[in-house]
């Protein structure tokens, strides 16, 4: 885990936090109307500069959950929308969406991780994690996918995220696999993705790791 911190930001009606470890700059924040995050700005995130709405819309945009925030009353923006994605992205990461148990981030209250972003060019130094590594990389990949699945019973419930020592990621639960185009590609309770960067199968595991000498817990 690469070295990086948490930052809280308080404000009298809501406290949004910011999980350096989870987030790759890809910009929703910085770039979303309004006063919330404001770049140069000291503290850059000012929650009484906006209101609860705002404040969600904000926090609902980050794909990595780099992003949190909980209000005066206890409630939070984060919340099981009932179903678990994962969209894979062209020359990029995979970003999982759901009811997410993590591996990789020991310190994260149960219930509260509802989005990811996950290292599948091998390159990262932050793995599970995406930490832009593939753009100097050059990692390349459409972000097709091939597969249909098997499909499941029904959507929702907790979705396992299990990095295999030196191997690919497994996903065990309720799960849809979206193509970089939109598309939803895949379905079922089980997958195995690529995180080497080799297979030549994307997203999905191939057993290429074990030749391309990938290390990685």
């Amino acid at each position: 885990m690469v070295d990086k911190q948490k930052f809280s930001y308080t404000g009298q009606s809501a406290e949004v936090e910011w999980d350096g470890r989870l987030c790759i700059h890809y910009g929703e924040c910085g770039r979303a109307q309004g006063d919330l995050f404001i770049g140069g700005r000291q503290p850059w995130c000012q929650p009484d500069l906006s209101t609860g709405q705002e404040i969600r819309d904000v926090v609902l945009r980050c794909p990595t959950g780099a992003l949190s925030a909980q209000f005066s009353d206890g409630s939070r923006v984060e919340a099981d929308d009932g179903e678990n994605t994962a969209s894979i992205s062209q020359n990029g990461p995979v970003y999982i969406k759901g009811q997410l148990e993590l591996e990789g981030l020991d310190d994260q209250s149960p219930g509260t991780q509802y989005r990811a972003a996950l290292c599948r060019c091998g390159h990262s130094n932050n793995k599970p994690f995406c930490d832009n590594s593939h753009e100097k990389a050059g990692f390349r990949d459409s972000g097709a996918v091939g597969q249909s699945g098997p499909g499941f019973e029904s959507k929702g419930g907790p979705l396992r995220i299990q990095p295999l020592i030196n191997g690919p990621v497994m996903l065990m639960g309720s799960l849809q696999i979206m193509a970089s185009a939109g598309r939803t590609a895949w379905s079922g309770e089980k997958a195995a993705l690529c995180r080497c960067g080799h297979s030549s199968n994307k997203p999905f595991c191939d057993g290429s790791h074990v030749a391309a000498g990938f290390t990685a817990e």
